[in-house]
């Protein structure tokens, strides 16, 4: 009897980037180690720093799925879309100015501070706060370095930053995510994923599931998720990833919730008004 060999069905590759954080890692720790599956889809990671992902996604649309700073976003919404999920906001707390003194609310207008990045939604919030800053884009983790060796008057600060500048001799003298709330009562929308239209309606939204379905197996799974996110806990031990990944990994990483939308628009919208932002932002969700 003649054999009929079985044709496999077509894998689809979905090419996910992200930036190798703590917070990042513990999000795609379900699909990164296979504990999420997807039938016909194979999901492939890459790691790299948030900046180098904003202008990729600009400029080449390069990823599939990206993870980008919100302050980004108007420039690529023709290419992507926003995921309602994999996104991380403070709640009366987020990126802070440091400094190796502290400075009274009005001095802080006049300090020379170093930056991470144009396109981070720290920068954006700093310029809503002050736009007359003058400011020097200066690698995130050399930040703190740079402004405790007298380089720059104070530094802004993401990532683990924001828990070991102590460490440094330096002080917090402004926490954005505490004016954001008290400028709006609104929690402070940092970073967030993008998803490719090209990809189509279906696959968006398959892609959108898997990556909820992998946050809620490391929230379900916090141990086993935050000992593999460990390995990308720059300088912090293991009780300040667990602090660092519960900030920036809960509840609104699974649904940002409809005050956490309007905050997105908000933030992008003074942005435009405010002339930080040249281009007008037409925001929408893939759910």
């Amino acid at each position: 009897m003649t054999q009929i060999a079985t044709i496999p069905a077509a894998t689809r590759e979905i090419q996910i980037a992200h930036s190798p954080d703590s917070d990042d890692a513990f999000m795609f720790y379900g699909l990164a180690t296979s504990k999420i599956r997807v039938p016909g889809y194979k999901f492939v990671h890459h790691l790299t720093d948030i900046e180098t992902l904003n202008h990729k996604a600009i400029h080449e649309a390069f990823y599939d799925v990206t993870a980008i700073s919100f302050h980004a976003y108007p420039y690529m919404q023709e290419n992507y879309a926003i995921m309602s999920c994999a996104g991380s906001m403070g709640e009366g707390y987020g990126p802070m100015l440091v400094a190796p003194r502290k400075y009274a609310a009005s001095e802080i207008k006049r300090l020379r501070i170093a930056i991470p990045g144009t396109l981070t939604t720290a920068y954006l919030t700093l310029k809503l706060f002050a736009p007359e800053l003058d400011t020097t884009v200066v690698d995130f983790d050399k930040i703190i370095p740079a402004v405790a060796a007298g380089e720059f008057d104070a530094g802004l600060l993401i990532h683990e930053g924001q828990l070991t500048y102590g460490s440094s001799g330096l002080h917090k003298i402004l926490d954005l995510g505490q004016w954001w709330q008290a400028e709006t009562g609104l929690p402070l929308p940092l970073g967030g994923s993008a998803i490719k239209r090209s990809l189509g309606a279906e696959a968006m939204r398959i892609t959108n599931n898997a990556i909820r379905d992998s946050i809620e197996h490391a929230l379900e799974h916090r141990d086993a998720a935050l000992n593999y996110a460990m390995q990308f806990a720059r300088d912090l031990d293991s009780n300040l990833a667990s602090r660092y990944v519960g900030m920036y990994v809960n509840h609104r990483t699974l649904d940002y919730g409809d005050d956490g939308r309007e905050s997105i628009r908000r933030i992008l919208a003074m942005g435009y008004e405010r002339g930080i932002i040249p281009v007008k932002a037409e925001v929408d969700f893939i759910e």
